[in-house]
């Protein structure tokens, strides 16, 4: 056994009843809880942008093609999507695109109103989304050659309506001759997504209904959606989609279309980097109380060790040595108990949230190895160092002195 980890076995005790062993047991609970609060947090902000990135991406698509104009309604400039356009977009990073046609109206009952959005889809679009999140009823099944009434509500327009499947629906729109016209549809199912945003407005139906109330023809579209093969960045895709479109048409990521959910999400990262840097300082400041009140109970210690001819490295290496020990020891409890905790959540969802507020209806738990792995070494790492900070005293130490007052 080298000298140092036999001296330091001595020093560094839990067992002793002296105040060292007090002070390095809340070192071990300062440095777990720190650790565990960094671990909750990092997986908890990476699972609130990732589902709700999902859920925003489910609903319009990660990047969305329309009419380059100023129009702030929800009545949509249609354009042609024909074989020119269709070439212009034969990308091998794109994995689907679907034409997509909006529409404004209102559902009316006998004692109620509603503003919503009808969004006309065609026979080939992707429902899987939609499908994940279908709470009762089925998918609708369109065809090119026939209109269908068959709709798609969400759970919010159903309740405030008092609608269920299979109910039928008149929704009115307004033309453009600003003459009212009603029609009926049938419901064929219930979805809930948890965007408010998009739940309280969207009803899907039949893009051959959309044309045949604006009048269009079979090939004009409201915008058209485009899906990415995975692992493709956005940003770079919708560069390149950009220049390959019309000058009268515009390319949108779904970060484009709603700002405001993802600043808000912008502003979780902040909250969890003040929470490690707080984390961080708490548990490191404990660190160094807890080598300073050790090194300065064993003063005399310290000098005879000197008078021996020991040197000043030495003798630090002799405190850092178990100190590390005890560092990795608060690290491995905290990594089992906010793990531990996350797993619980990510299995039982037994913490709840309100959809309303937060766009899910459980706290969202997504565990990545690598941010653990970072995280682990960057703390130890930053720790480490400030530990240094109380073994200067050691340099300034003297056996005559300390050694008088054994």
């Amino acid at each position: 056994m080298k000298a140092t980890r036999f001296i330091s076995s001595r020093i560094f005790s839990f067992s002793k009843e002296n105040l060292s062993s007090v002070v390095m047991k809340i070192a071990v609970v300062s440095i777990a809880l720190g650790i565990s609060i960094m671990l909750i947090s990092i997986s908890v902000v990476v699972g609130f942008k990732n589902q709700i990135k999902d859920k925003v991406v489910g609903f319009v698509s990660p990047i969305q093609i329309q009419v380059l104009n100023q129009n702030e309604s929800m009545e949509e400039t249609p354009f042609q999507y024909d074989s020119t356009l269709k070439s212009r977009l034969d990308q091998p990073f794109i994995k689907s695109i679907f034409p997509v046609a909006n529409k404004a109206g209102l559902v009316k009952t006998d004692d109620e109103i509603h503003g919503v959005v009808l969004k006309g889809v065609d026979k080939d679009y992707d429902w899987s989304y939609i499908q994940s999140n279908l709470i009762s009823g089925n998918i609708p099944q369109y065809s090119d050659n026939e209109r269908s009434n068959d709709v798609l509500i969400s759970k919010i327009i159903a309740d405030k309506m008092l609608l269920n499947v299979n109910d039928e629906v008149r929704i009115w729109f307004v033309g453009e001759d600003m003459k009212t016209r009603g029609r009926k549809f049938l419901i064929k199912g219930i979805y809930e997504t948890g965007l408010t945003e998009c739940d309280e407005r969207f009803i899907y139906c039949d893009l051959n209904q959309v044309r045949r109330l604006n009048g269009w023809n079979e090939n004009m579209v409201g915008h058209i959606e485009i899906n990415l093969l995975d692992n493709v960045d956005v940003v770079e895709a919708n560069n390149i989609i950009y220049y390959k479109i019309p000058t009268n048409l515009i390319s949108y990521k779904a970060s484009d279309l709603y700002p405001q959910i993802y600043d808000w999400l912008e502003l979780q990262d902040m909250n969890v980097v003040i929470i490690i840097v707080l984390m961080l300082l708490v548990a490191g400041i404990t660190i160094i109380s807890m080598l300073l009140i050790i090194v300065l109970e064993r003063t005399s210690t310290i000098g005879i060790l000197k008078s021996m001819g020991a040197n000043n490295a030495f003798i630090r290496n002799i405190f850092l040595q178990r100190s590390r020990r005890i560092l990795l020891i608060g690290m491995l409890f905290g990594n089992l108990f906010g793990i531990g905790l996350c797993l619980i959540q990510k299995y039982t969802e037994i913490i709840k949230l309100s959809p309303e507020s937060y766009y899910l209806s459980s706290v969202p738990i997504e565990i990545n190895i690598w941010h653990i792995f970072i995280l682990n070494i960057g703390t130890f790492v930053l720790w480490v160092m400030m530990m240094l900070i109380p073994t200067m005293i050691i340099n300034n130490i003297k056996p005559s002195k300390s050694i008088r007052f054994e």
